[in-house]
């Protein structure tokens, strides 16, 4: 591959779900949908915690920064597949494309350190409930959301980066919705093992870690669980967990399926499926799962509309 090729791509093309006009418009609606929702679920669920001082407890201090990741998330993604849904023109700047990996790229990565973090906070509340609030205090809730960010951009800078100088070899044509890795690798001429072990660097720390963390955590969770005595007590600690095992599940089980294979064996039509599912779908799903379990936040929700309506 020679130099001029490399720098004749200034754009690519996303190609989207499909060349029907009909289907494009009728996937337009049903995204649209889902972004609204998804928008009104997680600031809804964002005021609650905020405006409820019920709510002021680290475990919806970390469910209200969840939301708040799950409202830029899906915010990363849906309108650049809103435009490619009903626009003629599928074109997207270089720099854009950079810009949308960047940020995709640091949600994820962010999300999944928060993931464990809040599994932590889980395991904390039940196995030392009396020293749960002095353990999990306000600076150190403050602080693990914050290494989240962190680790997540700082990594997200690293994988961006050797992305984006990679050599595409003059064909900008992106079969999927939006820039992300598979695709655009698939676009290289020529994907060196460094770059292929900086991939396996980057889901070992910010994906696979975090899972084994999750998992430990659940492990004690469970241990200190059987030790209470009482089926109800068993019962009643397990079940503030469920909605937490339930959204780590969904997530690290498509972040997994697509990023833990060698670039060689990408199958973008089957992954653009999962992709949906994980950039549009967990952000609408999130709050919901948050909050019809929980009789705290419907009770907040209760109070909110009765609040609105006298």
């Amino acid at each position: 591959m020679d130099e001029k090729n490399f720098t004749t791509v200034k754009e690519f093309i996303l190609l989207g779900f499909t060349t029907n006009p009909w289907l494009q418009r009728v996937l337009f609606y049903i995204f649209l949908i889902i972004y609204i929702i998804s928008l009104l679920g997680n600031i809804t669920l964002i005021s609650l915690i905020c405006s409820d001082s019920r709510l002021h407890i680290p475990m919806y201090f970390f469910i209200g920064s969840l939301s708040f990741l799950d409202l830029w998330y899906a915010s990363v993604y849906a309108p650049q597949i809103l435009v490619t849904c009903i626009s003629d023109d599928k074109r997207i700047s270089f720099a854009g494309c950079l810009a949308q990996f960047f940020f995709a790229a640091g949600m994820d990565y962010t999300e999944c350190c928060l993931l464990a973090a809040m599994a932590y906070d889980r395991y904390v509340a039940i196995s030392n409930p009396l020293l749960y609030s002095q353990a999990m205090s306000p600076r150190f809730c403050a602080s693990l959301v914050a290494a989240s960010y962190f680790g997540g951009f700082v990594n997200s800078t690293i994988v961006t980066s050797e992305t984006f100088t990679l050599n595409f070899c003059g064909d900008n044509v992106i079969d999927d919705f939006f820039c992300d890795l598979p695709p655009l690798v698939k676009l290289a001429c020529d994907v060196k093992e460094s770059y292929q072990a900086v991939l396996y660097f980057l889901l070992v720390s910010n994906v696979i870690t975090p899972t084994v963390f999750t998992l430990a955590s659940y492990l004690f969770i469970i241990a200190a669980i059987l030790k209470i005595r009482s089926t109800q007590g068993r019962v009643k600690a397990f079940s503030t967990c469920g909605s937490h095992l339930t959204a780590v599940t969904l997530y690290y089980g498509s972040i997994l399926f697509i990023y833990s294979r060698p670039s060689t064996s990408y199958a973008l039509e089957r992954d653009k499926v999962v992709s949906v599912f994980y950039t549009v779908v967990i952000p609408l799903l999130n709050p919901l799962i948050y909050s019809l379990r929980n009789k705290d936040v419907k009770d907040a929700l209760r109070k909110m509309i009765e609040k609105a309506v006298s």
